[in-house]
């Protein structure tokens, strides 16, 4: 690590771009997890958060919050600590956000509030209880395809496709009103929204960006029609309460619903796959936690959800930009600086959690922040993704307690999303 100044900096330790234990480069997420981990660590323990340098970056990089003071006390300053710029790495382009309008995620209130708030108003009692019993009916469904006659239990299985996938995105359509025949292929489009929300090779990316921009028009032009049908035939569902909203007095826009389709879609599909994923690789790599699971589930099960989400962290990152002179726990940021809160690296701060590094769903308190640091953009599924995980593994250790994963999960690298590509599985 370079102890140079960074030009037009503070006095401080920043990183060079090119140094491997920077999260501002490429390199940085293409370590291995054990590394990446123990680079957070180092940080964690200097007396401030570090600059690091980050090619292309309007104010030349961003200081990194690896803290969980540090992480918390942002995400609950949102005066300061503001959305509107763009909170992914890297930003969605000016022209992106144009045409296909601004997610929820980056705006602040009282836009943020507003638009947050009609989401709010269409979880009535009905709707939750309905999403209950929902999920509860695809876990079954799901468990009932492993076990059907003529399935082959002598070849491991893909557990994301076969099982981690299909929950989130089975429960997200039915509770949105999505008619099947739109299904088909939706949830390769959701997948490949994400695709510049990756790292970089010098030449390329990881992941293609053409491919996330039409996935996403492609989104667009589906919410577009299912509203314009549920605005002549309203039924109990997501889409029709947004599209029949408003918000100060007029209607939603069409940029507006196809933000919150998007949102919605590839958020609570995401990050509950991934989620699932992690669980099964986590319970078969810990056998001891596994049977603190299965000895009694309902009461574990809070602890187990909780401690899955601090563990994998599925959700990396999230950006900020400082609106005004601030002095976040005794460190001086100004106007313009860019900070990125790493909640992979706050949920293992030694500070708030003993062994850190040790997966135990007994832990508590944790005080976790997977599902966000607090404040006005914690998680909006958060409830619905607990309900999700506690659901489908009493369903799948009821009827397959003896379900594991099997070899290495493939990873996809990215300084954004924890994700699980696939992971090999077998219940026999």
């Amino acid at each position: 690590m370079s102890m140079a100044t960074t030009p037009g900096r503070r006095d401080g330790r920043p990183f060079d771009s090119a140094d491997p234990d920077n999260p501002g480069g490429p390199a940085f997420w293409r370590r291995p997890e054990a590394d990446r981990l123990a680079a957070f660590a180092r940080l964690r323990r200097l007396d401030a958060p570090v600059f690091c340098a980050e090619p292309g970056a309007p104010a030349g990089g961003f200081y990194a919050l690896v803290r969980h003071a540090d992480v918390v006390a942002a995400s609950r300053t949102p005066e300061v600590f503001v959305s509107r710029h763009g909170v992914t790495t890297p930003r969605p382009a000016r022209w992106v956000r144009t045409v296909f309008g601004d997610s929820m995620v980056n705006l602040d209130d009282p836009r943020h509030k507003e638009l947050r708030s009609v989401v709010a108003r269409a979880f009535t009692p009905r709707v939750v209880a309905r999403i209950a019993a929902d999920t509860e009916e695809v876990a079954a469904g799901i468990v009932d395809d492993l076990v059907a006659p003529g399935v082959d239990l002598s070849v491991p299985g893909d557990f994301v496709t076969a099982v981690a996938s299909r929950l989130p995105f089975q429960v997200i359509c039915n509770m949105m009103g999505i008619p099947d025949g739109y299904r088909s292929g939706l949830l390769h489009r959701i997948n490949t929204t994400t695709d510049r929300a990756g790292v970089q090779q010098a030449r390329r990316r990881l992941r293609i960006p053409g491919r996330g921009i039409m996935a996403l028009a492609r989104l667009h032009l589906v919410v577009a029609r299912v509203a314009a049908d549920r605005r002549r035939h309203r039924s109990d569902d997501l889409i029709s309460a947004l599209a029949t909203a408003t918000v100060a007095g007029r209607p939603l826009t069409g940029r507006e619903l196809g933000s919150f389709f998007s949102l919605l879609l590839v958020a609570g599909v995401e990050t509950t796959r991934n989620t699932i994923a992690h669980a099964l690789r986590l319970l078969t790599e810990h056998p001891d936690q596994r049977e603190l699971l299965l000895a009694d589930f309902d009461a574990a099960a809070t602890g187990f959800v909780d401690e899955v989400v601090r563990y994998s962290s599925p959700i990396v990152q999230f950006r900020r930009t400082v609106a005004r002179d601030y002095e976040l726990n005794g460190f001086p940021l100004r106007a313009g600086d860019e900070v990125v809160m790493y909640y992979v690296s706050a949920n293992r701060d030694e500070a708030v959690f003993a062994d850190p590094d040790r997966f135990d769903i007994t832990r508590t308190p944790n005080p976790q922040v997977g599902f966000g640091g607090g404040g006005p953009h914690f998680c909006l599924g958060a409830s619905l993704a607990r309900q999700e995980l506690t659901v489908l593994f009493r369903e799948l250790f009821t009827r397959l307690p003896r379900i594991r994963s099997v070899g290495a999960p493939d990873l996809v690298p990215s300084n954004f999303d924890n994700r699980i590509a696939r992971l090999g599985f077998t219940y026999t």
